[in-house]
């Protein structure tokens, strides 16, 4: 079955979060997730925060930049998380927007180069394992964690281009795609993470995280058409859907046919009830894929 997910858009103020979350558990959502953007919200306070207020929800951070964060404090923030609250947590990391870590003086001049440096180590030192690494950007000399948890969180890789999804195949269990995307170019970028798994000798199939521009209730359509000009996307009925719990169920049954095996469905900036969407996705919505 595939997993149903939402958003915590950074457009909201953080004051907010602890209504959503406590709302996404009460209807039964598998999973809340949240972005690290900038200069907005952070994702490491606001998931631990998020968890705290759960007891069962499943918290994504999509995405943390790479540039801005040395590996071993990612580790360690990590490792805190997962061993407060087991098996809750899903991290995403990702190269950023280029132009932001410009702004903040981390850009730097191989982002594939950075990324993978710090996948790798991330991975090995949330293992358990003492890391030493003297690489281009990443420099670790007997770095291990005194509190490792007993099994690391799940690790995602964002991204859209082709050798950042072989990537995320390689060196994680799987991508956590941009929104926007037709089912079809889902499909192109489950195929690159498939390539990337597969180089890897890796078991299993790799973990896909896509999301839906989604809107519903009074105004939806016009919700939607707002929301892709904001982003400067055009329109399309692939990309955004508007609708009841039937169109949405069958618009992730598409995606989920493209190779996600989860769906998060992002509602609009203007959403004018972030609670009631949480509940519209776990109670209308999931069981309709489920149910598919």
């Amino acid at each position: 079955m595939t997993t149903i997910g939402t958003v915590f858009l950074p457009g909201l103020p953080p004051e907010q979060l602890r209504r959503v979350a406590e709302a996404a558990e009460a209807a039964g959502l598998e999973e809340l997730w949240l972005w690290e953007d900038c200069f907005r919200e952070a994702g490491v306070s606001a998931a631990a925060a998020a968890l705290a207020w759960t007891s069962r929800l499943r918290v994504g951070v999509g995405l943390l930049p790479v540039p801005l964060r040395n590996v071993a404090l990612t580790a360690m923030e990590a490792a805190t998380l997962e061993r407060l609250f087991p098996g809750r947590l899903r991290l995403g990391i990702g190269h950023g927007v280029l132009d932001w870590m410009g702004q903040v003086g981390a850009r730097v001049e191989s982002p594939m180069t950075l990324l993978q440096e710090h996948a790798e180590a991330l991975r090995d030192l949330l293992a358990g394992e003492r890391v030493t690494r003297q690489g281009r950007y990443v420099r670790l000399d007997g770095v291990a964690l005194d509190w490792p948890p007993s099994a690391p969180p799940e690790l995602l890789v964002g991204g859209i281009g082709k050798r950042t999804l072989a990537l995320a195949g390689r060196v994680s269990e799987g991508a956590l795609l941009v929104f926007g995307l037709t089912p079809a170019a889902v499909a192109a970028a489950t195929g690159h993470v498939a390539t990337g798994r597969a180089e890897s000798g890796r078991p299993g199939a790799p973990r896909v995280v896509a999301s839906l521009l989604t809107a519903t209730g009074p105004g939806a359509a016009e919700r939607i058409r707002g929301e892709l000009a904001r982003w400067e996307i055009a329109p399309s009925d692939d990309v955004a859907v508007a609708g009841d719990a039937e169109q949405v169920a069958a618009r992730v049954r598409r995606l989920a046919d493209a190779g996600a095996t989860t769906v998060v469905l992002q509602p609009t900036v203007d959403d004018p009830d972030p609670r009631e969407f949480a509940r519209f996705a776990a109670q209308e919505v999931q069981p309709l894929v489920g149910a598919g």
